[in-house]
């Protein structure tokens, strides 16, 4: 096992910093900002972060393979316009609840979006209990919803062979799996494969490795674990400076670096002058394993 290193690469301070996805065709990191209500990309090569402003919380980004992105928008599936900062609605979801919004979402191997939604927060991971279902935005623009009942809909990712289904349901404290179906998009048979520690808290943003294994960015841990979805271990720990961290995704070059979301949400002026890079973008680097690029949506 190579050093780890851990780097701040933006000091940003968001307020979710949520949804980091590697943009191969921009050498950049795309992430959103829920409560800043911003897309965001970050450019290694400057260094600099570019944001465009959008009018309601933001809660994942996408790749789209005719070129720019799609967004989860307040209870709207979107797509994005980078250069023209053009938000266009595609499709809205949940339309029977006032208080909803999408959280996190990613897309399939087939180029379908996976997104979940939930509650609005009353205080960090306190909000009226199993307002979410889960949902597909198809490239045909259709929407599926696959379930419902849900506390906080969480980080998703699909196994190398594409016949399981990775998900989190937050406040369930566990990492699940679904049987998938490749061609049809349908998910079944869940079941648990990781109830998370005391220590390692919140479950959140989720991402899988070129050998398989699942890495989990742990809400209030202030870390990212490792672990074999086969045999339901953990395998690594990677502690971060910040305690709210949010997601993970692989990035650079050959997909070698790993990205962390952070957030500040709910932290007090004490807490946030013991972690002044909280709501940062961090890279980790020596990890010594390699991710998969993000599919992007086909519609």
């Amino acid at each position: 096992m190579s050093s780890v290193r851990i780097e701040c690469v933006a000091q940003e301070g968001y307020g979710i910093g949520e949804s980091p996805v590697w943009d191969e065709k921009e050498g950049a990191l795309l992430y959103v900002d829920i409560t800043g209500r911003k897309v965001c990309r970050w450019s290694p090569v400057t260094r600099q972060v570019q944001a465009i402003p959008v009018d309601a919380p933001v809660s994942s980004v996408a790749l789209r393979k005719s070129g720019d992105y799609v967004i989860t928008l307040g209870t709207s599936f979107a797509a994005l316009k980078w250069k023209e900062e053009l938000v266009t609605p595609i499709t809205e979801v949940d339309k029977d609840k006032v208080n909803t919004r999408f959280n996190d979402g990613k897309v399939d191997p087939a180029g379908r979006y996976f997104a979940g939604t939930m509650a609005e927060e009353i205080r960090p991971a306190v909000l009226e209990r199993r307002q979410g279902s889960l949902y597909t935005l198809f490239p045909d623009l259709s929407v599926v919803k696959h379930f419902d009942q849900v506390d906080i809909s969480n980080g998703l990712d699909w196994s190398l062979d594409h016949r399981i289904f990775f998900y989190i349901d937050s406040l369930s404290y566990s990492v699940d799996a679904f049987d998938y179906d490749l061609q049809t998009g349908k998910i079944g048979n869940r079941r648990s494969i990781y109830k998370l520690e005391k220590e390692e808290s919140i479950p959140d943003g989720m991402c899988i490795d070129t050998e398989g294994k699942l890495w989990v960015a742990c809400y209030d841990g202030g870390r990212v674990i490792r672990l074999d979805p086969e045999t339901g271990k953990r395998l690594q720990t990677v502690k971060l400076p910040v305690d709210k961290t949010t997601s993970c995704c692989f990035g650079g070059k050959d997909y070698s670096e790993m990205y962390v979301t952070s957030a500040t949400y709910g932290m007090d002026k004490e807490w946030l002058s013991r972690q002044p890079q909280a709501g940062g973008i961090f890279k980790i680097t020596g990890l010594g394993v390699k991710g998969v690029p993000p599919y992007p949506f086909a519609g």
